[in-house]
C-alpha cells in the first residue's frame, strides 16, 4: 500500500481580539450626527460600535490582539516567522505598522502591511497560508486592525454611522500532514476588479493637503457587487475542495451590513444559525471585522473543533476573496 505523501498544513493555533474602551450606541451618536436608532438599525442592522481614543492606535490594537492569539496558541512570540498586518488605516506611510507590533511582541521573522480594505484579512491568511505551505515559515500571526472613525467625514451621516474600530488575530502553525480531513487552511481565493475603484475608496493620499482623507462610498453600488462577487467566491471555494454548501458548519462574513449578510446567507441556502453576525455589535470594522467575528464566536462556544467554516469579504478596490478553513 502507498503510503500518503506529507504535505504542510496552516492550522489555526490560537484566536485573539481588541475592541476600543469607548463603546457608542446609535443613541449617543444621534446626539451629534443626524441620525437615529430606527433609521440606523433599518438599514444595516448596527446598534453599536467602538471608537478608539488617541492612545488606541493601529499598532496598539493590533498587538493587543496578537497577544491575545498567541497566549491562546501556546507558542513564543520568538517563534513566528511572519507578521502580516491586514489595515486601510496604519499609523504611518511607513515603516509598516506591523513591524511596530512584531517590535511590541518581540517577535522573530518579518512583518509587512498589507492593503485591501475590507478584504484584507482573507488577503493575508492568503499569503500567509501559501509561506507556511511552501516550507518559508513555520509560523505566523494574521492581524486585522482598523481605526476607521479617523478617516470618516463624521458630518456625512451615510457613511460616518457605518464603521467602528478594533482589532482581531490569528495564529498559524504549520503542522505536516498526511490527511485532507485534518485542520487547516484548505483553500484562498482572492480577487480584485481595479475598474470599480471608484466605488469605494478614500479621497487623499499622502502629500496631498488639499485633500480631506476621508472615505466616500457608492452604498447602492456596493451591495450590488458585494452579494454577487461573494456567492461567487463561496462557490469558488467550494468547487476547489469538492464540498457542497451543506458540508459548511458556519459562515464567518465580512461584517458590513445585516442586508447584504442575509443577502449571501439566503442565496446560498444557509439558516441564520449557520452564520456569524456580531455587525450589530461592532459596525463595520473593514479588515478586523472577520477575526472580530470568530473571536466572538469561538469564546460562545459556537464554533467548535472540526467545523468548517468559510470565510468571505469584499472591500475597496473592488476586492474580494473567500477562506475554506477547518479547526
Amino acid at each position: 500500500m502507498t503510503a500518503r505523501m506529507k504535505t504542510m498544513r496552516a492550522q489555526f493555533a490560537g484566536v485573539g481580539s481588541y475592541l476600543p474602551e469607548n463603546l457608542v450606541t446609535n443613541d449617543e451618536l444621534a446626539k451629534t450626527v443626524d441620525t437615529s436608532d430606527a433609521w440606523i438599525r433599518e438599514r444595516t442592522g448596527i446598534r453599536q460600535r467602538h471608537l478608539a481614543a488617541p492612545h488606541e492606535t493601529c499598532a496598539f490594537m493590533a498587538t493587543r490582539a496578537a497577544e491575545a492569539a498567541l497566549a491562546q496558541s501556546g507558542i513564543a512570540a520568538a517563534d513566528i516567522g511572519a507578521i502580516i498586518l491586514a489595515t486601510a488605516t496604519p499609523d504611518q506611510a511607513f515603516p509598516a505598522t506591523a513591524t511596530r507590533v512584531q517590535a511590541a511582541l518581540g517577535a522573530g521573522g518579518f512583518a509587512y502591511d498589507l492593503s485591501a480594505a475590507c478584504a484584507g484579512f482573507v488577503y493575508a491568511l492568503g499569503m500567509a497560508d501559501s509561506l507556511i505551505r511552501s516550507g518559508a515559515i513555520r509560523n505566523a500571526i494574521v492581524i486585522g486592525a482598523e481605526v476607521y472613525s479617523r478617516i470618516l467625514d463624521w458630518n456625512d451621516r451615510g457613511t460616518c454611522v457605518l464603521f467602528g474600530d478594533g482589532a482581531g488575530a490569528v495564529v498559524l502553525r504549520g503542522v505536516e500532514s498526511d490527511d485532507a480531513a485534518s485542520p487547516g487552511v484548505l483553500s484562498t481565493h482572492l480577487h480584485s476588479d481595479g475598474s470599480l475603484g471608484d466605488i469605494l475608496y478614500v479621497n487623499g493620499a499622502v502629500g496631498r493637503r488639499d485633500l480631506p482623507g476621508h472615505l466616500v462610498m457608492n452604498g447602492r453600488e456596493v451591495f450590488r457587487h458585494a452579494v454577487a462577487r461573494m456567492s461567487e467566491a463561496i462557490d469558488e471555494a467550494l468547487a476547489a475542495n469538492n464540498l457542497a454548501r451543506t458540508d459548511v458548519d458556519w459562515m464567518i462574513p465580512h461584517q458590513a451590513n445585516r442586508r447584504i449578510i442575509d443577502g449571501i446567507g439566503k442565496k446560498l441556502g444557509l439558516g441564520e444559525n449557520q452564520v456569524v453576525i456580531t455587525v450589530d455589535q461592532h459596525a463595520n470594522t473593514s479588515a478586523a471585522s472577520i477575526p472580530l467575528a470568530l473571536a466572538v464566536a469561538m469564546a460562545d462556544g459556537r464554533i467548535k473543533p472540526g467545523n468548517l467554516l468559510l470565510l468571505v469579504a469584499l472591500g475597496g478596490g473592488l476586492t474580494w476573496a473567500s477562506a475554506l478553513v477547518r479547526l
